[in-house]
């Protein structure tokens, strides 16, 4: 048998979810078995895999031990440094701007990452501690490709976790962005249809509904709000709304209208990028908006806030290449 006492951060969390964190492959008709047959307690009375711990709880599990083998032992683990700046911090959340070129989560590469970089910095503050955790660790709640810079939104508790995640599903936060692209675009929201094989690594766009040839998949709509900011030299610097947030959305949509992104090398042109050199993608997340009414108890606060970008280096990109000051 093997005991937990909940803590802030395992607050309802559904036990079922809570006991696949703490053994190690544990088969789902096993974990559902044990619920039935009561071998799952918590404050010593039989549970329901719905229960949604409250802090304080104690959870028994009497589950053969070769499930609680391998399992990782909580210890403080080896992060290196990773370089962001911080643009807003509070309790709940840590808002960064990500330069391009680094990791927002670990891949095979073995280069570290931002979440790496983040746990860090909140391990040396005092605010994290990993041994004291059941389940938590702090993760991103928006993603950016490696190579684009900009605002990356973490997650400082379970509950901030939970509600910024449930925040973003439900379109409650405006993302917009900052691009450098080819040639003139009208200003205007332009719709499009959208496709991600799994595994592929670009993604397919089209002008009207369709279904995916191989697959038989519905293509889903995508909104993107195209603004012209400045204009010199061929080179346009873009604001570009995000009304829907799908994969390599804007990348893909701006080489479709006509106006690929510079230093783009899946999306973009190479004539266009032979003419500009850049290292990384000229794309960078500038600003966030909360809606004006949350409803969350843990969001609430952040209603109508605004968080704009100080570190993003597109103005200052477009100006050198254009020599428009």
């Amino acid at each position: 048998m093997k005991s937990f006492t909940a803590g802030a951060n395992d607050t309802d969390m559904r036990l079922s979810r809570f006991v696949e964190s703490v053994t190690n492959k544990l088969p789902t008709s096993l974990l559902y078995k044990s619920f039935r047959n009561g071998r799952i307690k918590v404050n010593g009375k039989k549970a329901k895999p719905e229960y949604r711990i409250q802090k304080g709880d104690l959870i028994e599990l009497y589950i053969i031990d070769e499930f609680f083998e391998n399992v990782p032992v909580k210890k403080e683990p080896v992060l290196r440094r990773v370089a962001f700046e911080t643009v807003f911090e509070d309790e709940n959340l840590l808002i960064v701007h990500k330069p391009a070129g680094v990791l927002c989560h670990s891949d095979n590469t073995g280069d570290p990452s931002l979440v790496e970089g983040i746990t860090r910095y909140l391990i040396e503050k005092g605010e994290y501690d990993p041994k004291a955790q059941n389940a938590f660790s702090p993760a991103v709640c928006n993603r950016l490709d490696r190579g684009t810079q900009g605002l990356v939104i973490a997650a400082k508790n379970a509950a901030a976790l939970r509600s910024m995640n449930k925040l973003i599903r439900e379109d409650g936060l405006t993302k917009i962005y900052a691009c450098l692209a080819f040639g003139r675009c009208a200003d205007g929201d332009y719709q499009a249809w959208h496709f991600h094989k799994e595994d592929a690594k670009k993604v397919q766009l089209a002008r009207k509904p369709k279904n995916d040839r191989e697959t038989g998949q519905p293509y889903k709509p995508i909104k993107t709000g195209v603004r012209l900011q400045r204009f010199a030299g061929d080179i346009g610097l873009y604001r570009i709304i995000l009304y829907t947030g799908r994969t390599h959305q804007i990348r893909a949509h701006m080489r479709m209208l006509g106006h690929p992104l510079l230093g783009d090398r899946k999306y973009g042109d190479e004539a266009i990028n032979a003419r500009w050199p850049m290292k990384n993608q000229a794309l960078c997340a500038l600003e966030l908006r909360f809606a004006d009414k949350i409803e969350d108890e843990v969001l609430a606060r952040y209603a109508g806030k605004k968080i704009v970008n100080p570190y993003c280096t597109l103005e200052k990109e477009f100006e050198t290449l254009t020599g428009e000051k």
